[in-house]
């Protein structure tokens, strides 16, 4: 079975006037005297060095890069000291999406897909309320209507049919994941009489 790969993970993405912007990371404790911090929840390639990014709403540029990928240590042009990084602590470092670097064919950014109306067929399920991070794949967790526990739906091909961002509209297929019987899914499309094994 095939995973579909969101991007890197993050918290969800406010909403609203920052549609535009991704969370890189969040300030973390300082490292150092000189303004440097440790990233929490980082998303590695939008922290390269030299990046503009914005922080409590004032715009910024990366001008240290150190540690790994997955810790990444930061300095910020307008952080010069230890005091400077106690305030900003916990703030987020937002991106532009525009500047975010393109992703592949079956990536997407995981704010992309929050709030997504999953279906199958003509059945609407619910909404994307966030992306969780597993060791063996992301799932999708669904709100359901009514009062439903929310449905957990892996990211690989067999459960996800289509994922289209624009549309704001996710397909999945309710009988792989156990919550349709086989006599209940939608008849396959109309193929215009063709054999597919043909």
């Amino acid at each position: 079975m095939d995973e579909i790969r969101p991007a890197e993970q993050s918290p969800a993405a406010p909403r609203g006037d920052r549609d535009d912007w991704l969370i890189a990371g969040h300030i973390g404790r300082a490292h150092g005297l000189d303004g440097s911090f440790h990233v929490t929840q980082p998303r590695a390639q939008l922290l390269d060095l030299g990046r503009r990014l914005a922080v409590d709403g004032h715009d910024d540029e990366i001008v240290r890069r150190a540690g790994t990928d997955a810790r990444p240590i930061l300095r910020l042009a307008s952080c010069t000291s230890r005091t400077a990084v106690e305030a900003l602590r916990g703030r987020d470092l937002l991106v532009p999406r525009a500047d975010a670097p393109p992703l592949e064919d079956d990536e997407w950014w995981p704010e992309e897909i929050e709030g997504c109306r999953v279906h199958d067929g003509e059945h609407e399920v619910g909404v994307v309320r966030r992306l969780r991070a597993l060791p063996s794949c992301e799932l999708l967790e669904v709100a359901r209507p009514g009062g439903a526990d929310d449905l957990l739906v892996p990211l690989i091909r067999d459960a996800v049919r289509e994922v289209d961002v624009e549309g704001r509209r996710i397909e999945i297929d309710l009988v792989f994941l156990g919550e349709a019987d086989p006599s209940d899914a939608p008849a396959p499309p109309d193929r215009g009489g063709a054999d597919p094994l043909a």
